[in-house]
């Protein structure tokens, strides 16, 4: 697979406790809004296995931005991807972290 054109990259957490709260539904959105606004040629998703932040999930992981996403839904899936369709980071008001250039921060209000 070629990633020439890709520009951003979600990984989707299908791990045991996000599928038990709707990853399977989040994947389905985000790839099926992909789809409808024709963006799979620049942004790229992946399912991954758990990313160690059960308690906040099903989470979505935006790169190069380095901004994860929690408690993700239909919704929010919907959100994403349209915001993220504006060519901006996406600030959908569910970033649990985010880059900051140098080491991972949690958004303020966090734990």
């Amino acid at each position: 697979m070629s990633l020439d054109g890709i520009s951003q990259h979600l990984l989707i957490c299908n791990g045991k406790t996000c599928t038990k709260n709707g990853a399977e539904e989040v994947t389905d959105t985000i790839r099926a809004e992909l789809k409808a606004l024709e963006l799979q040629k620049e942004i790229h998703t992946t399912k991954t296995l758990c990313n160690g932040q059960c308690i906040y999930g099903p989470i979505a992981i935006l790169y190069p931005q380095g901004i994860w996403y929690k408690k993700m839904n239909k919704a929010k899936s919907e959100e994403l991807i349209c915001q993220l369709n504006g060519k901006g980071n996406a600030h959908i008001g569910s970033e649990l972290y985010y880059h900051d250039g140098k080491t991972f921060k949690n958004h303020e209000g966090e734990k």
